[in-house]
């Protein structure tokens, strides 16, 4: 049995965030000052064979080598850290050897139906356009919502030369190799046929530049202008369209009995890692249909849920599906009704508003909200996203989400839109010791409130450090490079150093009370009770009893045993 609370608190990192490698972040907590801190770790994706999306677009489930090694995994349990990791339910990376196979086999794949053919979907309910794929009548698609502008399909280039479209719902990359004068001499023999008049050096040099200059300007190959070479232009079409590579995450056919083998080995797998807990990462969108919705299908998406949880059940796995909505909606509480955690991005922005307004009463009717419908949650402040804002819809007045806005943005936090939507805010990309104005008194109130708060408390590194903005990451990144605010990836050295500041020992006093109180639990009660400015929060578990008395006009706290 555990020594730690069974809702103790746990750490949130990339393997790389601290030190460079997994092994540095676990020797970082086999240090006495992190002594029973934490009892779990979220490792970001990108432990995984991965190739995009800092992570998100999985090639396969082994260990990055680069990043860790299962030796590493073994120290975590030896410290009595078990772990929260990803499966990405929806997508798999084009360079998985399930796509790979597809490239290379066409429709004679063993995983030819592995992936969503976008034209066999869509078969009887649309026209055919001349690019070759489906476009779908209004009436199917006017539910459905993409991430991105136009239809949510990469054309992929088979053997025998046909185009087929597939199902692309996130990040696509399409690239071609810029050729030399040889390439342009051999691609236009070869269209043209053995023994044709062959194309002059210096012609074929001016073409290859005419080509390179395009593509690094951006532009689709049937989008240069091949000006007096336009008679080689199909010829030289043909070499790149035959050349191309992708990148991207590909939709996943959740009717293929392959896709559920892939779900068995991948959750296996990831409990032989050491995972308690699996974050499903876009689950909502992998249930399907025409003339439906292709996010959060009802009943669609909890039938697969449940199929899922089957899997994790045999695996002694814990689910915790992650989706953002509005409080409004209610959807929070449908997913924990089905007897799954569930994320409160409700509390990083509600205890800045509390904290602002100097009044904690909407953090207390949320806790015992919480409480009284039995919500079981991991909360945090910080994560590897944007503070959540889309979410406080509903739950605190529409005007104070805009100042809330503002606050933060005010403080040197970035806007995201809703996927390119304007004034639909989804998130502010910051650090949350930023969003508080850089105040290791605001920073250490906010900790202690969320040790408090029901739930598994998640803890995002750069806070625990108390990091600020990192305004030259995000200009390295370049465009959609926001997150890279709070991603700064500390040294082992700066790891030390910022060890020793009061900020990051007080946090550490209070993760090491939350992990080993036994007041604390997901079955303990919770009592709160308001005076003014000051909420009380009194856990009590087996005769164990703590209080945290929170003011939030002076940013005081007192934690009574």
């Amino acid at each position: 049995m555990s020594k730690f609370v069974d809702n103790g608190p746990m750490l949130n990192a990339y393997p790389d965030s601290c030190g460079g490698t997994l092994g540095d972040i676990v020797t970082f907590l086999e240090k006495d000052e992190l002594k029973d801190t934490f009892s779990s770790f979220y490792i970001l994706p990108s432990i995984y064979n991965t190739d995009l999306d800092r992570g998100f677009s999985v090639i396969d489930y082994g260990i990055n080598e680069e990043l860790g090694s299962k030796a590493d995994l073994d120290r975590l349990r030896a410290l009595g850290i078990d772990l929260k990791l990803d499966f990405i339910l929806n997508h798999a990376s084009v360079l998985s050897p399930q796509f790979q196979d597809l490239l290379k086999n066409g429709e004679k794949s063993k995983y030819a139906d592995f992936f969503i053919n976008w034209n066999k979907f869509w078969d009887g309910c649309g026209e055919m356009t001349e690019d070759g794929y489906i476009q779908p009548d209004e009436k199917y698609i006017k539910d459905m919502f993409f991430r991105k502008p136009g239809l949510p399909i990469l054309m992929v280039r088979m053997p025998d030369g046909k185009e087929i479209p597939y199902w692309n719902t996130f990040y696509q990359e399409v690239q071609y190799r810029r050729p030399d004068a040889q390439d342009i001499i051999n691609a236009v023999e070869e269209f043209n046929g053995q023994g044709s008049e062959r194309i002059q050096y210096m012609t074929a040099e001016n073409i290859a530049k005419c080509v390179c200059e395009g593509l690094d300007e951006g532009k689709k190959p049937e989008e240069i202008d091949f000006g007096k070479y336009a008679k080689y232009r199909e010829a030289i079409l043909e070499f790149l369209a035959n050349g191309r590579k992708y990148l991207g995450q590909m939709d996943l056919n959740i009717k293929s009995d392959l896709v559920w083998e892939h779900y068995e080995n991948t959750l296996k797998a990831l409990s032989g890692y050491g995972a308690a807990i699996v974050r499903l990462d876009a689950f909502a969108y992998a249930p399907k249909e025409p003339g439906k919705k292709n996010f959060l299908n009802e009943p669609d998406t909890w039938d697969v849920l449940e199929k899922v949880r089957t899997i994790a059940d045999k695996n002694s796995l814990r689910l915790l599906p992650e989706i953002h909505d509005s409080y409004g909606a209610g959807i929070y509480e449908k997913v924990a009704g089905k007897g799954y955690m569930t994320y409160d991005f409700f509390l990083p922005g509600l205890l800045i508003y509390a904290m602002e307004q100097k009044n904690g009463e909407a953090l207390a009717r949320w806790a015992k909200e919480l409480v009284d419908k039995k919500i079981r949650v991991v909360n945090m402040l910080g994560c590897h996203d944007g503070i959540p804002v889309l979410d406080l819809k509903g739950l605190i007045p529409d005007e104070e989400i805009e100042k809330l806005i503002e606050t933060i943005v005010g403080r040197g936090g970035l806007v995201k839109n809703l996927h390119g939507q304007k004034n639909m805010y989804y998130q502010v990309n910051s650090t949350y010791y930023s969003a508080l104005g850089a105040d290791d008194k605001k920073m250490l109130f906010a900790r202690a409130v969320q040790m408090f708060m029901p739930g598994k408390p998640q803890v995002w590194y750069l806070d625990l450090f108390a990091g600020e903005n990192d305004y030259a990451a995000v200009e390295r990144a370049g465009a959609g490079g926001h997150k890279e605010i709070n991603r700064t990836n500390l040294s082992n050295e700066e790891m030390l150093e910022k060890l020793s500041k009061p900020v990051v020992q007080k946090q550490l006093e209070l993760l090491r009370l939350r992990n080993t109180d036994p007041a604390f639990g997901f079955d303990a009660n919770l009592d709160l009770k308001q005076d003014g400015s000051v909420l009380t929060f009194t856990w009590e578990n087996n005769g164990n009893k703590i209080s945290l008395k929170a003011d939030f006009a002076s940013y005081d706290y007192e934690i009574i045993k």
